[in-house]
C-alpha cells in the first residue's frame, strides 16, 4: 500500500509544526502565489495545506533586473552541475544505470509490442494519423475564432482533478492556453492508441498504457520552465533566485537520499514521533525480531471484554492509524470502550532478509494473539487488518481454521485483497520478469527492498500528484513544501525482507494462490471457505491499489457472514475518515449480487464516515462490558513507552 495518494485526506495539518530545518537561500514564496497541487486521493489520498497568499500577488510578467538575472541563472546552473555529479557519485551508480537500460529494453519492447500491431494494419496507422491531424486542426480553428474576438469552449480540457493547469493563464493566456490544449490532445491520443492497439495481450496493453501515461505525465508544459506561466512569472519577478532556491532544494534531497533524488514531499523537521503524531497514550508489552506490541491506555472505565488487535502494512508504519487525536482510528476505539493492541512493524535490514511471509503469521499474528491473552488474561479477541495486514490476517485465519484455532472471532478487513485477479495499477509492475528483477535487486542490496524502491513505484502511480507536483514546487518555483502529517507519514518508508517480499508477489499478485485455495502456509494449505467467523470488508470507491471490484471479490471466499461496505475517497483517506470530519459518503447494502455493480444499484448512500457502521458491527460481537486494563496490569510487563522504538527506525539508517 503506500501509501502514496489522498488529496482528499484533508485540506491542512492539524500537527502544530515544529521548527523547519532545512535553509533556503531565497525565498520567492513571500510575494508569489502559491501552488504545489494537491496529490490527487492519494491519494494521493493526501493534500499538502495551501501556503498562505500574500494580499498582492502579481499576475504580470515584470521585467527582472537582468545583472541579478543572470548571476542567478549562472548560480543555480552551477548548483544544478553539482548536482548531476553527486547523483553520479553514488555508489549504486553503476547498479542503478544497469537496472535503469533494463527498465528502459523493458519500456521500449513492451511499445514495439503496441506499435507492431498498427505495422500489420496500415489502415489504422492512417486512422491513427487522421484522428491526431484531425485533434490539432480543430484546435487551430477554435484558436483563431478566440483571436478574433469569439467566445468558444475549449478543444481538449484538463479534468477536474488535474491540477497542473490551475493557474488563470493557462485559460486567459492565448499561447499557454493553446500549449495546453495541445499537450492534452497529444496526450489523449497517445493513450487511445494504446487502447485501440489490436492483437495485444491484456498486460502487455496495461503495462503500455502505464509507460504511455509517465511519459505523457513527465512531458507536460507545466513541468518546464518557459512554458509554464506561473514558474515563468515567479522567474522574472524574483530575477531567477526561486531557481537558486530550487537547486539548493535538489541538492539537499540528494546528499539526504545517499546519491539518489529523494524529493521532499513535506516540511520533514516539522513532525516527531510520539510529540504531535502517534500521540495516543500506550506501552510496549511486547517484542520479537519482527514486530513491538503496543498496550493502549483505556479512556473509560469500563471496556469490551474482548480486545482489539489490528495488524497494519509492514508496508509503512502503523502510525497512520493514530496520527493526530482528531485523526486517530486507535482513540476512536479507545473512546468507544475497546482495548486497542496494534502490531508495530520492525523495519527490517539484511539481518532479517530470510523472514518469510509464514515468520510474519507466527511471529506476527499468532504471536500477538499469545501476547493479549498474557496481557488480559483473554483468549477471545476480534481482529483488523489492514491492507497487506489484512492478506496476512486472512492467511492467518485460514491456516487457524485448519488447525481449530478460534481465538479471533471476527475480521475486519480495511481495503484488503485476497483476489488479486484484478489488482489495479500494481499489477504493472507484476510479471515473472519483473519480480526476477525485483529479486535480483534486493540480493545486490543485502538482501531487502530499500523503503526508496517501494515509494517511488506507488509515487508512479500518481506521478503528476505525488512526483511533478513536487518537482515543479520544490525545484523549479524554489517552495517550501508544506508540513502535512499524512505526507510525513507517506515518506517514512520501511524496507521489505527478500523472502517475504518475493513470496507476496508470486503466492498473491502472480499466482493468486490464496483465493484459489493453493497456497501453503505452515504446512497447511490455505482454505479462505473455511473461515466463518464474521467478517467486515471494507473498500474505498477511489482506491488505487486495492480497487473495491478487487476488494469485493473476498465476499465470494470467505465461508461465514459477510458484511461489505465501501467508503468514499481512496486508500488512506477513505480509511482515516473520522465522523468528526464531515467527509465522503459511503455506501451500505446487506445483500451480495454477484457483481460489485449490482452491488452499488442496490446500495444506500449515507453521508460521512464508515467508522459509526463498523463498530455497531463490531460492538455486538465484543461480549460484555468489565474494568479497564491497563498495560502492565496482566502478566506481560511495560516495556517501553509508545510509540516504542521499532518504529522510530528510518529507512536510510
Amino acid at each position: 500500500m503506500s501509501l502514496k495518494e489522498s488529496s482528499d485526506a484533508a485540506a491542512s495539518p492539524e500537527t502544530k509544526p515544529a521548527p523547519r530545518k532545512r535553509k533556503s537561500r531565497a525565498k520567492p514564496a513571500a510575494s508569489l502565489k502559491s501552488v504545489a497541487p494537491a496529490p490527487e486521493a492519494a491519494a494521493p489520498e493526501p493534500r499538502p495545506a495551501k501556503a498562505e497568499t500574500p494580499a498582492e500577488t502579481p499576475r504580470e510578467f515584470v521585467m527582472p533586473d537582468l545583472g541579478r538575472l543572470a548571476i542567478n541563472l549562472l548560480h543555480a546552473a552551477n548548483l544544478g552541475q553539482k548536482a548531476a555529479r553527486l547523483l553520479m557519485k553514488n555508489e549504486d551508480a553503476a547498479s542503478d544505470m544497469n537496472h535503469t537500460l533494463h527498465d528502459l529494453q523493458r519500456v521500449g519492447k513492451t511499445l514495439m509490442d503496441v506499435a507492431a500491431s498498427y505495422m500489420r494494419n496500415p489502415v489504422k496507422i492512417v486512422e491513427a494519423q487522421a484522428a491526431l491531424f484531425e485533434g490539432y486542426l480543430s484546435l487551430m480553428t477554435s484558436m483563431t475564432r478566440r483571436f478574433l474576438g469569439e467566445d468558444v469552449p475549449p478543444v481538449a480540457a484538463p479534468s477536474r482533478s488535474d491540477k497542473r493547469f490551475r493557474d488563470p493563464d493557462w485559460q486567459e493566456n492565448l499561447i499557454f492556453d493553446l500549449m495546453k490544449q495541445s499537450y492534452l490532445l497529444t496526450s489523449k491520443w497517445m493513450t487511445d492508441r494504446v487502447k485501440l492497439a489490436e492483437g495485444v495481450d491484456p498486460h502487455t496493453r496495461e503495462k503500455a498504457d502505464f509507460y504511455v501515461r509517465q511519459m505523457a505525465n513527465a512531458m507536460s508544459p507545466s513541468n518546464f520552465l518557459f512554458t509554464n506561466p506561473e514558474i515563468l512569472r515567479t522567474t522574472l519577478a524574483t530575477n531567477g533566485e526561486n531557481l537558486v532556491s530550487g537547486m539548493e532544494h535538489l541538492l539537499e534531497d540528494i546528499e539526504r537520499g545517499g546519491g539518489h533524488i529523494q524529493i521532499q514531499q513535506t516540511d520533514m523537521s516539522a513532525f516527531r514521533l510520539g510529540e504531535n503524531v502517534a500521540t495516543t497514550p500506550g506501552k510496549i508489552v511486547y517484542q520479537n525480531d519482527l514486530m513491538q506490541l503496543i498496550q493502549y491506555e483505556p479512556t473509560t472505565e469500563k471496556v469490551y471484554k474482548r480486545p482489539l488487535v489490528i495488524f497494519p502494512p509492514w508496508i509503512n508504519k502503523y502510525y497512520i492509524l493514530d496520527l493526530t487525536p482528531e485523526k486517530s482510528l486507535v482513540k476512536w476505539c479507545l473512546d468507544k470502550g475497546y482495548t486497542v493492541f496494534v502490531a508495530s512493524w520492525v523495519n527490517p535490514d539484511a539481518r532479517l532478509a530470510l523472514k518469510s511471509f509464514e515468520d510474519y503469521m507466527t511471529q506476527g499474528v499468532y504471536a500477538a494473539l499469545d501476547a493479549v491473552e498474557q496481557a488480559t488474561g483473554e483468549k477471545e479477541v476480534n481482529a483488523v487488518g489492514y491492507c497487506i495486514g489484512g492478506t496476512l490476517l486472512a492467511c492467518s485465519l485460514a491456516h487457524m481454521a485448519q488447525r481449530k484455532d478460534d481465538r479471533i472471532k471476527s475480521a475486519t478487513f480495511l481495503v484488503t485483497q485476497v483476489d488479486f485477479t484484478e489488482a489495479g495499477e500494481l499489477k504493472v509492475f507484476i510479471d515473472e520478469e519483473q519480480i526476477a528483477d525485483i529479486e535480483r535487486q534486493m540480493h545486490e542490496k543485502g538482501g531487502y527492498l530499500k523503503g526508496s524502491t517501494m515509494a517511488t513505484t506507488f509515487n508512479m502511480l500518481r506521478s503528476n500528484d505525488l512526483i511533478w507536483n513536487y518537482v515543479v514546487n520544490n525545484y523549479l518555483l524554489g517552495r517550501e513544501p508544506m508540513p502535512f502529517d499524512i505526507l510525513f507519514w507517506n515518506s517514512d518508508a520501511t524496507r521489505l525482507p527478500s523472502a517475504m517480499h518475493v513470496f507476496y508477489l508470486r503466492e498473491c499478485y502472480l499466482e493468486n494462490k490464496l483465493a484459489e485455495g493453493r497456497m501453503v502456509l505452515g504446512g497447511e494449505t490455505l482454505d479462505l471457505g473455511k473461515v466463518k467467523v464474521p467478517v467486515y470488508l471494507q473498500s474505498s470507491r477511489e482506491d488505487h491499489i486495492s480497487p473495491y471490484p478487487s476488494v469485493y471479490k473476498a465476499t465470494r471466499l470467505f465461508g461465514g457472514p459477510v458484511r461489505f461496505i465501501c467508503a468514499g475517497s481512496g486508500h488512506i483517506a477513505g480509511v482515516i475518515n473520522p465522523p468528526s470530519s464531515g467527509k465522503y459518503n459511503h455506501w451500505t447494502n446487506d445483500d451480495l449480487p454477484p457483481t460489485p455493480d449490482k452491488w452499488f444499484d442496490g446500495a444506500t448512500d449515507n453521508k460521512g464516515s464508515w467508522w459509526p457502521d463498523w463498530e455497531e458491527w463490531l460492538s455486538a460481537k465484543s461480549g460484555p462490558m468489565v474494568e479497564a486494563r491497563r498495560p502492565g496490569g496482566g502478566k506481560l510487563k511495560v516495556l517501553e513507552d509508545a510509540p516504542g522504538s521499532y518504529v522510530l527506525v528510518k529507512s536510510e539508517d
